[in-house]
């Protein structure tokens, strides 16, 4: 007899309990980085959204219920995963503006014979893998290793580079496109966007203020030519642990980074 999926998931609530997500109770699970990427749109933001390794869907639909204007198009790699995000579609009622697509999104005759055409998204976001191969511990758990470490070798584009190049191609002329990352990774992800967008902007994320980031959000739009910015940097928590009121209303789904 089969396990019941249900006993290998969590049931979470984000963006105050509007989205409800269901996760691997072990592998890759969404938090605070999804509705961070989800916030970088703004609320009246319309047009196709692509998520880009979307995992169980956490920041494409997190989007697409801040944004009503957005369809929302889930893309993920693993088979567990998408099954799972597809699930979430239609537990939260949002057949309607959203949609999964498994492939391996670094590698365009994948992404060509799924049905993804280039120039096809107003945005695309992505939080892609961080940690780099032989330079740390990889999971047992193949879904988790995906969505955590980088791959290498031949046959598909490796590190930050490969993930901004699919979302140059898979972006229109002036769409805009978002990532997040760890804060020491900002120079490859600034080096990536060189050449392929303009008007970046950098968001640095601090786990408390004071401190210093750990997380950045890079965005930029295709085509554009306007200079590179830094926004003032974000805390999430304040000197005493607290969360803070930014971080809240950014968890409840209620606060726009407007940042695309």
């Amino acid at each position: 007899m089969s396990p019941d999926p249900a006993a290998l998931t969590t049931l979470d609530g984000f963006l105050g309990g509007r989205l409800s997500l269901r996760q691997p109770v072990s592998g890759h699970r969404s938090g605070t980085d999804a509705m961070l990427l989800a916030a970088a749109i703004s609320g009246d933001a319309k047009g196709e959204l692509l998520d880009l390794g979307a995992g169980a869907g956490a920041a494409g639909l997190a989007a697409a219920i801040r944004c009503p204007g957005l369809r929302a198009t889930l893309v993920e790699i693993d088979s567990d995963l998408a099954a799972l995000a597809s699930a979430n579609i239609t537990d939260n009622g949002l057949s309607d503006r959203a949609s999964v697509v498994q492939c391996d999104a670094l590698v365009a005759a994948a992404r060509r014979k799924a049905g993804l055409q280039d120039g096809r998204a107003d945005f695309v976001i992505a939080n892609p893998p961080w940690l780099t191969p032989g330079k740390s511990r990889a999971s047992p758990d193949g879904a988790r290793a995906l969505a955590h470490v980088e791959r290498s070798g031949s046959g598909t584009d490796a590190g930050v580079a490969g993930w901004v190049r699919a979302m140059a191609a898979l972006v229109r002329p002036g769409g805009g496109v978002a990532m997040i990352h760890r804060a020491d990774a900002l120079a490859g992800v600034l080096a990536a966007f060189e050449g392929r967008f303009g008007g970046v902007r950098i968001l640095p994320v601090h786990p408390r203020a004071g401190e210093a980031a750990i997380r950045v959000v890079v965005s930029g739009r295709k085509g554009s030519r306007a200079p590179m910015e830094i926004s003032p940097g974000l805390a999430l928590h304040s000197l005493d642990g607290k969360s803070t009121a930014v971080s809240d209303e950014i968890h409840r789904g209620n606060f726009a980074m407007d940042i695309l």
